[in-house]
């Protein structure tokens, strides 16, 4: 199974960005699906992810209400559409996949722990 991050580029403070992960070996039904990030000199962290089963959703709260996590079954593609972008949103920015149809027992926030993880994409926002 291969992910393929694209999308990335640069933008303006205010600008939106839609991020796309191409997966291909798998179907994505039934899986559930998330973003991560990385910027310079920081750690990892979680952006959003979205279950198969109810489409439960989860944001950092740092995207809340500016970014939503998407998937579209016939592309088998995940997407990630960045609205109001911020020079803090600058970032590398992963897409997983997992086997696991629910968030049962909240793992969804954790790159590792997710079956299957894309390269990223660069996102730079200047102000």
């Amino acid at each position: 199974v291969q992910l393929q991050a694209s999308g990335g580029g640069l933008a303006q403070a205010g600008d939106s960005l839609r991020l796309s992960c191409s997966v291909s070996g798998r179907t994505i039904i039934g899986m559930s699906i998330g973003w991560f990030r990385q910027a310079p000199g920081k750690e990892r962290e979680f952006v959003a992810a979205k279950s198969w089963a109810g489409a439960v959703t989860h944001y950092a709260d740092s995207v809340k209400g500016r970014f939503t996590i998407s998937r579209d079954i016939d592309k088998n593609a995940v997407y990630l559409q960045m609205n109001s972008l911020k020079p803090e949103d600058t970032a590398v920015y992963y897409c997983a996949t997992d086997r696991r149809g629910s968030f049962r027992g909240g793992w969804y926030s954790s790159l590792d722990l997710y079956t299957f993880r894309g390269q990223g994409t660069l996102v730079t926002v200047s102000s």
